[in-house]
């Protein structure tokens, strides 16, 4: 059974008694297609504001489903998502799966973005050897041995 917690949130039972394979794959597909397209924002803002209304959306489904079926052949996946919609606590369940794909992306992104700028700062320090050598400013690396005191000599 959900109930509120005091900060207005879902506490929600695993997903695993509560939804079917059938149901966790589309729930996951959903997600997935959502954060791949970089719909996170838009996809929470309309889910949150649309949440009271979820079963009069799912409804809605039923009414729109002879006109997805003249558009798909296999609508048994509509079906399923029809009737995840009818319950309040798979629209919660659905922001919660976006929010966490959201999340993983977002650590893979910034993983991305420190590897690319390790290999600009290595291209640049590349770069500059190679005019400082050209315009013959590098220093030998023999000096670096030789002390003040053999030079005077």
């Amino acid at each position: 059974m959900t109930h509120k917690s005091p900060f207005g949130a879902y506490e929600l039972p695993p997903e695993e008694e509560m939804l079917s394979k059938d149901e966790r794959e589309v729930l996951f597909k959903l997600a997935d297609f959502i954060v791949r397209k970089g719909f996170t924002v838009p996809a929470i803002l309309t889910l949150e504001t649309v949440k009271p209304l979820n079963y009069i959306g799912s409804q809605a489904m039923v009414f729109l489903e002879p006109f997805v079926q003249a558009v798909f052949k296999d609508i048994s996946k509509y079906n399923t998502f029809r009737r995840m919609m009818e319950k309040r606590e798979n629209v919660e369940r659905l922001l919660q799966k976006i929010e966490e794909l959201d999340a993983v992306q977002f650590q893979k992104e910034r993983e991305l973005k420190k590897k690319y700028k390790a290999e600009k700062k290595a291209r640049r320090a590349k770069r500059k050897r190679f005019f400082r050598k050209l315009l013959g400013r590098e220093k030998p690396e023999d000096t670096s041995a030789i002390s003040r005191d053999d030079v005077i000599k």
